[in-house]
This record gives C-alpha cells, sequence and structure tokens, in this order.
C-alpha cells in the first residue's frame, strides 16, 4: 500500500452538507452498516465507479492523506478477489488531501492521473 493513492467517492449532495456544516466526520453509510468506509485505489475507480455508480451523473472525488489513514485501513478481499483498502474509523475532515467533482461523460468519467 506504500505509495499509492487512496480515494473515496461521495454524493455532491452529502459532501456540500459535510462542507456546510463544519462538521469533522464525514458520515458514511457504509460505516454504520458495514464497519467500514470503502476506499479504492488509483486503479480501482473505473471498476469501482462501473459496478457501483452506473446510474449515477454526478459524484465527488475524495483524494485521501494515504500516510494520515494508513493505520486504521485494511486490505481485503472483494470484487473479483481484488484486494481493496476498508477504512476502519470515520473519515474525518483532516483525511481528505482534495474534494474535486467528477461527471460522467458520453466517453465515460474523467479522472486524475
Amino acid at each position: 500500500m506504500k505509495g499509492e493513492r487512496l480515494f473515496h467517492l461521495v454524493d455532491p449532495d452529502a459532501w456540500r452538507a459535510f462542507e456546510t456544516a463544519g462538521e469533522d466526520e464525514l458520515r458514511v453509510a457504509s460505516l454504520e452498516s458495514e464497519g467500514f468506509v470503502h476506499l479504492s485505489f488509483r486503479g480501482q475507480l473505473d471498476g469501482t465507479l462501473e459496478a457501483h455508480f452506473a446510474g449515477t451523473e454526478r459524484l465527488v472525488l475524495l483524494e485521501l492523506d494515504a500516510t494520515g489513514v494508513a493505520a486504521d485501513v485494511r486490505l481485503e478481499l472483494s470484487r473479483g478477489g481484488e484486494r481493496f483498502p476498508h477504512l476502519y474509523r470515520p473519515l474525518r475532515r483532516r483525511d481528505v488531501v482534495s474534494a474535486r467533482a467528477i461527471e460522467r461523460a458520453a466517453e465515460g468519467w474523467t479522472l486524475p492521473d
């Protein structure tokens, strides 16, 4: 995991509400229901978008401070036997390095390099 970039995808309205409220922790449904926050490495984003956001037009792509969250991230088998990063604590404001709005276009999602 060292040197890998970590990402989380969030609904734009949820991100806007989080930003407006000035809270420290972003409420992520999977933390309540599954006990962890779903993350992806950069190379997994296309598959994550296809598998979980097929009908979605807009999202906010959060890049996380991989070093800052490392102690609470576990790599676990998931889709297709691939190891995905899961964050076992709330996602905190200080974890977010950048937040970028992304939209689905005819040719697919526009993602960072």
